[in-house]
């Protein structure tokens, strides 16, 4: 099969793309014949092997795994003995192992079945950036109906469904973004825009029931300026250090949050059954629509990685076979 490898750590143009074998199915796992994936900006730390965190988990000099790419949808190709869930020819998406392929690697923990009526590309835009969203919202920051909600980063990819996902629990919604993506925040349901270039959002007197950070590029300070004293901040990432890198700001919200009145939340969202099963609810409910900037090749995805890196999409990136 065809495949995107790293096989050092390198930036994303060392991404090379292959002829390698088709990954050999386990008792508890369900191969996967990748039809879409989509680009995370953990592919392109873990491409980079940046932060050094990483490397405790990916190999320390080198990648123990070559394989990239976390986000899939396709068809079920075969199954391991203990699979019951899925069975071949069922279309899925979710959280895979190495979705930049041909073939991937998943279980049952990570999959659901795809609506019919809900594309293969859409589909693998929406696990990990859809999942964070939800669950950064739902479950961190309890947003319910009436609350006000501020989205820091809502033209990207977290925040594309963070914003749709806010309006559809009933929230106002406040969307942070560069002056070309106002109108299409906007358009997506934000009741509210703040242009990042004109204004800043955390000193503008306003505050929040609920502050979710998907960029990252603001101190702990600043962020919570904006949060209503018995408001919660949920922080999806921050900083650019070596070691630590975009989860910094994560450990300073964690260690800070017993010792003020708001509710400090970092988030590392993990992609389940139920919360994939909750996305297709709002989809089908015409409440989530998810969000596609451009589309690579499997042949273009060390391209499609870059273009992530570079930090300005709208929406999500995908990459289809």
């Amino acid at each position: 099969m065809k495949a995107i490898v790293r096989r050092h750590y390198g930036p994303p143009e060392s991404l090379q793309l292959v002829e390698t074998e088709v990954p050999s199915v386990g008792d508890d796992e369900i191969l996967i014949k990748v039809v879409a994936s989509s680009v995370n900006p953990y592919d392109w730390h873990a491409a980079r092997g940046m932060p050094y965190l990483i490397r405790i988990e990916d190999g320390l000099r080198s990648p123990k795994n070559p394989a990239l790419g976390i986000d899939v949808a396709g068809t079920v190709a075969a199954t391991g003995k203990d699979v019951r869930a899925f069975k071949l020819g069922d279309q899925v998406f979710g959280r895979g192992v190495g979705a930049f392929a041909e073939f991937a690697l998943s279980d049952e923990k990570h999959l659901a079945h795809k609506p019919s009526e809900l594309t293969f590309e859409s589909a693998a835009s929406m696990p990990c950036a859809g999942v964070a969203a939800l669950r950064g919202l739902r479950d961190k920051g309890m947003v319910r109906e009436g609350h006000s909600v501020l989205i820091n980063g809502a033209a990207g990819g977290v925040g594309t469904f963070a914003v749709q996902i806010a309006k559809a629990f009933g929230a106002s919604v406040t969307g942070v973004c560069s002056t070309k993506n106002l109108e299409f925040v906007r358009s997506i349901g934000a009741d509210d825009v703040v242009d990042y270039s004109v204004a800043d959002f955390s000193r503008l007197g306003r505050r929040y029931d609920v502050v979710l950070d998907a960029v990252g590029n603001r101190s702990l300070r600043d962020l919570r300026r904006a949060v209503k004293p018995n408001g919660a901040l949920v922080v999806l990432s921050g900083g650019t250090g070596r070691w630590f890198g975009p989860v910094l700001l994560m450990l300073r919200a964690k260690a800070t949050s017993p010792f003020v009145r708001q509710q400090l939340r970092p988030l590392v969202a993990h992609v389940s059954t139920a919360d994939l099963d909750v996305l297709c609810s709002l989809y089908q409910g015409g409440q989530l629509v998810p969000v596609i900037d451009r589309t690579f090749s499997l042949s273009s995805a060390a391209e499609a990685v870059s273009y992530v890196e570079a930090g300005h999409t709208r929406g999500k990136v995908v990459v289809v076979n």
